[in-house]
């Protein structure tokens, strides 16, 4: 299935000629009832002249209707479910709606193979819902990536990383990023999923800023460089 056929998705190439051939590109996974179009902004204050011309891709989610907000229909890569008030509890999932936004995102990347760009000139980036997407797809794709960058987010069906992470992505460098102050997703399930990726001897690069559940200008200043950095050569 191509994806563009059941997803929205908006997309430009860095650089002053819109028809440029790119030598990279960064598939971008907004948050929770936000779409495509929440992040072209900070793309655009990013500066990776010295890569040259990066195709942005930035997908919207299908909507859905989601749990923890009344059941009201967002656009959301898979569902949200209150947590359980009692702290013994785990955090129920909604593993078949990760499963099935995985698999839409993998299709994301292939397509950029189809497109001329090779699965180690790609990164795969996400805030909030779409950093736990960029973290589920990102462990698990066939193809080695560039890099994975994980924003203001957790990882999803954390207890399965270990046996379900592919094996092309062992050496996969990762940009983490959380707010201090963040108040949809503690910072303390950011550090978790830092924590565990850690221990499984992935390459994280973890910051934190004195913001909420935001990006701020020093974040993309850091993430610049690494992207600069990661996408050299």
């Amino acid at each position: 299935m191509n994806p563009s056929s059941s997803i929205e998705l908006r997309e430009f190439i860095t650089g002053k000629d819109p028809a440029a051939t790119p030598v990279a590109s960064i598939v971008v996974l907004h948050g929770l009832g936000a779409d495509g179009s929440d992040f072209v902004p900070i793309a655009q204050e990013l500066d990776l002249n010295a890569i040259g011309p990066v195709r942005f891709v930035f997908p919207s989610a299908p909507v859905r209707p989601v749990t923890i907000n009344a059941g009201y229909e967002m656009r959301a890569w898979y569902d949200i479910y209150p947590p359980s008030t009692l702290p013994s509890v785990p955090r129920r999932e909604d593993e078949a709606g990760l499963r099935a936004s995985h698999s839409l995102v993998q299709q994301l990347l292939d397509r950029e193979v189809e497109r001329g760009v090779a699965p180690e000139r790609t990164v795969l980036m996400g805030f909030s819902q779409g950093c736990a997407m960029t973290l589920l797809a990102g462990l698990r794709a066939t193809k080695r990536l560039a890099g994975l960058v994980a924003m203001s987010g957790y990882l999803p069906l954390s207890d399965l990383t270990a046996a379900e992470a592919s094996e092309a992505n062992r050496a996969v460098p990762i940009f983490m990023a959380h707010g201090e102050q963040d108040g949809v997703v503690d910072i303390e399930r950011g550090e978790s999923a830092r924590d565990v990726l850690t221990a499984l001897g992935y390459a994280v690069q973890w910051h934190t800023y004195p913001m909420a559940h935001e990006v701020c200008l020093p974040e993309i200043r850091d993430l610049n460089q690494w992207l600069v950095r990661t996408l050299a050569g």
